[in-house]
């Protein structure tokens, strides 16, 4: 699924990016009058550490491009996983339109963390950090694997190239629209889950958006746009990073949590 507003004509710039990211969360929250103090925390070193990760991570699909230099002269099923073999449909282009910029919709789903909640700036902000950070760890890995890795969309097997999708063709692995969809319901389950262990709406929450998410998946599979395990893997690495940011996050993991930055990469330690 292309992302929009990180390419196209606007020119890339990874400062104007992330202030879009936290915009967007503002702009979603601003309204809601009612945030109390949040049981996450930020910490300064380790925002500047995981923020420089994130950023990072967010750029490196526009360093990699992987195109096929001619498209098969047939496309053989047998080839495929048995998983993959028996969920191939022909192009369904409503479907495909409807579920891909569903995810939009579908990723402001965290913002139910904060309603029931009542105003406290350091609740706003320390949600958009998180939230920040995690779409661009999602959109980074997902996308990087997505421009990377040649994979023939479904419907090539079936009905080839329809008309207009003749530039992703081949960008099939893996979905970024059920990573975008998989991740707000991880972070909101993951945060509703923290912030109102007694809360008789956490298991309907839960279930709800996950449901939505498993929903979006099997749309993008019967539109012949991607395979079961194309919406598995960008759900296992999406869930990975909804999970883990917030509990980064977590009040009292700050002193049990370490990140140690390295001339080639960083060291994560943990102390019980």
């Amino acid at each position: 699924m292309p992302l929009l507003f990180f390419q196209g004509a606007m020119p890339y710039n990874g400062n104007y990016m992330r202030k879009l990211l936290f915009a967007f969360l503002l702009f979603c929250c601003a309204r809601i009058n009612i945030f109390p103090q949040t049981v996450y925390e930020l910490n300064v070193k380790r925002e500047i550490i995981t923020g420089a990760l994130a950023l990072g991570m967010g750029t490196a699909p526009f360093f990699v491009h992987n195109k096929p230099e001619h498209i098969p002269g047939a496309f053989n099923k047998s080839e495929l996983n048995g998983l993959d073999r028996s969920l191939i449909f022909s192009y369904n282009k409503p479907l495909d339109l409807i579920s891909d910029n569903s995810a939009y919709a579908l990723a402001l789903l965290p913002v139910i963390s904060i309603i029931p909640n009542r105003k406290d700036n350091h609740t706003l902000v320390t949600y958009g950090v998180m939230y920040s950070e995690a779409l661009l760890l999602t959109y980074g890995t997902i996308f990087t694997l997505k421009n990377a890795v040649i994979r023939y969309r479904p419907y090539m097997y079936v009905d080839g190239i329809p008309d207009g999708k003749g530039w992703d063709y081949y960008n099939s692995f893996p979905s970024g629209a059920v990573g975008f969809t998989f991740l707000a319901a991880t972070f909101l389950s993951v945060t509703y889950s923290h912030e109102f262990p007694e809360s008789k709406w956490k298991i309907p929450i839960i279930a709800g958006s996950y449901t939505a998410a498993a929903a979006l998946a099997s749309a993008r599979i019967a539109a012949g746009s991607h395979f079961l395990t194309d919406a598995g893997a960008a759900a296992l690495i999406s869930s990975l990073y909804g999970w883990l940011i917030p509990w980064m996050h977590l009040g009292g993991n700050n002193k049990r949590l370490a990140i140690v930055p390295l001339g080639n990469g960083v060291i994560v330690s943990f102390r019980k």
